[in-house]
């Protein structure tokens, strides 16, 4: 669904921290930026990594690595389209494990998809991994493989700053709540009886809130913070999270060898500093301190 011309500037002018104009209609623009934030952890390419698995065998021969990923979730996982620059704490994992895969960033191509589109792109080879708020759970273990988890967020809900009417879930009844075609989501907020609108992304959902279109938009609280965020003064998290959501990296279900290897390298990652560095300069920057580093779950 395509939002006009006048809405868009109207986003990009309350983007109080947006540095580049807005794109083309329903496309995200410039990451919110700080001038004192900490600074992004850098990350040595391994050059002797060598990685028994078909699909890295294939990204080698190709000289690039296909990662999907998000591109409209501030602080999380943002393209700016002025630059096509990826910023955001889900883009530095998966340059983390890029580069004990043995590939640089510059051998890193990026593919956008949007909830609905990943398991399909997974089984399908389109891409190598996935790396994008991505909840591991049973259901979608019967078709794609996950190494993590490396991030645990709770489902919350983002509305105006004004809005004193909406506290928590249990008051969403009747009211007109909005999240991603093919997220965790919209099953977790079906019990509380809202009038459920979906669209593909998550930025489409924020510009409808904005517009007092829908009363509210639910996923995950690291997601909403991002938006929080980048509007500030305008939006705000409730901040009473009611559910768990386990991050992981959604891979081929058949390639234990990648997925023990991108396990690996989160592990190393997490150890060394980096994940926290990398927390610090992205997500940080809503406020909340890093939380624990979760356990990983090798299976």
């Amino acid at each position: 669904m395509r939002t006009s011309r006048t809405l868009a500037v109207a986003l990009c002018a309350v983007a109080l921290t947006a540095t580049a104009a807005c794109g083309k209609d329903g496309t995200p623009g410039a990451a919110p930026t700080s001038g004192n934030a900490p600074k992004l952890p850098t990350y040595t390419v391994k050059t002797d990594a060598k990685i028994d698995s078909s699909i890295i065998a294939e990204a080698k021969k190709r000289g690039q690595l296909i990662i999907g990923a998000k591109a409209d979730q501030p602080n999380l996982g943002w393209e700016d389209v002025a630059t096509g620059d990826r910023s955001g704490f889900d883009i530095e994992i998966a340059k983390m494990i890029a580069a004990d895969l043995g590939f640089t960033p510059q051998q890193i191509k990026w593919q956008t998809l949007v909830s609905s589109q990943r398991e399909p792109a997974i089984a399908k080879g389109q891409i190598d991994f996935y790396v994008g708020t991505y909840s591991i759970n049973d259901e979608r273990k019967k078709t794609v493989s996950f190494a993590g988890p490396y991030y645990i967020a709770g489902q919350d809900l983002l509305v105006k700053q004004d809005n004193t009417s909406i506290t928590g879930p249990e008051s969403v009844g009747g009211k007109n709540v909005c999240t991603a075609t093919g997220s965790t989501s919209i099953k977790n907020i079906q019990q509380y009886n809202p009038k459920i609108t979906q669209f593909d992304t998550y930025s489409a959902c924020v510009e409808k809130l904005i517009s007092g279109e829908v009363d509210a938009v639910t996923t995950d609280d690291a997601i909403l913070k991002g938006y929080a965020s980048k509007y500030a003064g305008k939006l705000k998290v409730v901040g009473k999270p009611f559910t768990k959501e386990n991050y992981g990296v959604g891979l081929n279900k058949d390639d234990s060898v990648l997925r023990n290897a991108i396990s690996d390298a989160l592990k190393a990652h997490e150890d060394n500093g980096d994940w926290k560095k990398a927390y610090d300069a992205t997500l940080g920057a809503s406020g909340s301190p890093a939380p624990d580093v979760p356990a990983l779950d090798r299976y």
